[in-house]
């Protein structure tokens, strides 16, 4: 018993050493939680993120409290030290505070969660990490009319959701809507088209299209908005220099929309060429 009394007696007098030792076992700890959670699975599951994440802010905030608790004296010396330049201090550490605040601003509001998919700024993805200071996500290339990972890891310090709105896109997980154009350079009349294209992009959709309506339905509850809608969108506009533009809206699966849009853009091309070339070479 005395010589555990000499171990805390020398532990509190050499407060940098206990001060290592705490942070070494609650890493050490960290790490085994960590691997356990993980297991050898080779792809994280949203629950096994969320755990991960769960542990460690956990054991962030238990670090932190713990070396409050051995530090405080010293942290309250210092704080009466550094009375007069407190101003300084906090137009300093400015950036910290505002990630803090995001940090308690995203919670309050519960704008997203691990798993969901966001739009911050020019920035979009996958949440698969959030804390104190920093959200972290996969990114997703959606600018280019695409869903897929582009393997970059994003770090948004939380200060970003007091500069920039947060885009919740996690409907988009399932089912979305995909835009996407065709430009045809000559001037013919392309409306008797457009029934034909509804029909064939029906055919390509058909699979899908009882769990579009329903998801369609869904999502219009939960937004409270009136959407367009589960059925094919086409209308046609002019370029500014003349050409035609065919534009299609499709509510579909997320991973399917690149296939669909190649389908589609295949099946009007056929149709085009059946349609006008062959008419052309009739004239002529």
């Amino acid at each position: 018993m005395n010589h555990l009394y000499l171990v805390i007696d020398f532990l509190l007098t050499h407060k940098f050493i206990f001060t290592l030792l705490i942070i070494g076992l609650i890493t050490i700890v960290r790490k085994i939680v960590l691997s356990k959670i993980r297991g050898d699975v080779a792809f994280i599951t949203e629950k096994q993120r969320s755990w991960m994440s769960r542990t460690k802010n956990g054991t962030f905030t238990v670090t932190l409290i713990l070396l409050f608790i051995l530090w405080k004296s010293e942290i309250n010396e210092f704080a009466l030290s550094v009375t007069a330049i407190a101003v300084a201090i906090v137009v300093a550490s400015k950036e910290i505070i505002l990630c803090f605040t995001g940090s308690i601003q995203r919670a309050s509001s519960r704008s997203f969660r691990i798993g969901d998919w966001i739009e911050v700024g020019k920035l979009c993805g996958e949440v698969i990490e959030h804390n104190m200071m920093a959200t972290v996500i996969q990114e997703i290339d959606l600018h280019h009319g695409q869903y897929h990972y582009t393997g970059k890891t994003a770090t948004l310090p939380n200060s970003m959701f007091f500069t920039y709105p947060v885009k919740n896109l996690n409907f988009m997980k399932r089912y979305v809507y995909h835009n996407f154009s065709i430009v045809v350079a000559e001037f013919v009349n392309l409306y008797p088209l457009l029934p034909i294209m509804v029909n064939k992009i029906d055919e390509h959709c058909h699979y899908f299209s009882d769990v579009a309506v329903r998801y369609n339905s869904m999502i219009e509850k939960h937004a409270g908005v009136d959407l367009p809608g589960a059925e094919p969108h086409i209308h046609i506009s002019s370029a500014p220099t003349g050409e035609q533009v065919v534009h299609f809206m499709l509510f579909c699966p997320t991973e399917k929309a690149t296939h669909l849009e190649q389908d589609i853009r295949k099946d009007f091309m056929a149709l085009y060429e059946e349609t006008f070339k062959s008419s052309s070479e009739v004239t002529s």
